[in-house]
């Protein structure tokens, strides 16, 4: 049996990201949901999902909007303004300027506006995406500290481990045209006993997000897709189980 985890990054993001992960959970597939804790929208997302029965994680956010620490307490994570730096900030820079203690300390203090938000612990801990070791050192040792599951960061034909179990990921975040494609590679490279874990990126556009992030339109493209009569189709085949991190 290959079990498929289709995870839907960045709620809280934006209002309008918001509104269109609620769509893939209300007419589509996703079940796993991280969400930003820093973010301005955070309560607003959690606000729409909270009557479904979703795997809520924390999708810990390091370069964008504001820290929910003092900024003058974590100074290799924020520019002058006290916002955090730019993932193109990490991306071009040729040392790790993340120091793991900071690092550590904004991790916690969005795990506690997590629980806070939320009013219970996050069923998973990941990162949103930078070039940083410290972050992804950071991320594992507040997880094992919380006895938190860990989503760390592999691609390709190398596992990472969540929980007791072997997991392959894979990303969608270039879906155009509503393509289930990421979809098909993971059923067909699907790894039996283990699980395949398709990242996406649903939501809808407003200002903030074409203004913030590089990944805009993909992610109605996305909702469409997690929404699909073709992609439900697809996915309900003998061979394949749906799951969430509680099944990790």
């Amino acid at each position: 049996m290959k079990k498929i985890l289709i995870r839907a990054d960045d709620l809280g993001y934006s209002e309008a990201v918001n509104y269109g992960i609620v769509k893939a959970v209300k007419d589509g597939l996703v079940k796993s949901i991280g969400l930003m804790p820093n973010m301005i929208a955070a309560s607003h997302g959690i606000d729409l999902i909270k009557d479904y029965n979703i795997c809520l994680g924390q999708h810990t956010n390091i370069c964008i909007g504001k820290p929910v620490c003092d900024p003058k307490l974590i100074s290799s994570l924020v520019k002058a303004n006290g916002d955090f730096k730019s993932s193109s900030d990490y991306r071009n820079s040729e040392q790790d300027t993340v120091v793991l203690e900071e690092v550590i300390m904004e991790i916690e203090a969005q795990y506690r506006r997590f629980v806070e938000l939320s009013g219970y612990e996050p069923k998973y801990l990941d990162g949103h995406g930078i070039k940083s070791q410290n972050f992804l050192k950071g991320l594992e040792k507040v997880a094992e500290k919380f006895n938190l599951k860990y989503s760390g960061s592999t691609f390709g034909n190398k596992p990472m481990i969540v929980g007791k179990t072997n997991v392959y990921v894979h990303i969608a975040h270039s879906v155009e045209q509503k393509s289930i494609e990421p979809l098909i590679e993971a059923v067909e490279q699907g790894h039996d006993g283990d699980c395949d874990m398709v990242i996406t990126h649903p939501g809808y556009i407003d200002a903030y997000i074409l203004e913030h992030s590089s990944v805009n339109i993909p992610r109605v493209y996305e909702v469409e897709m997690l929404c699909s009569e073709s992609t439900k189709k697809y996915l309900n085949r003998d061979d394949v189980a749906l799951v969430t991190y509680d099944d990790l």
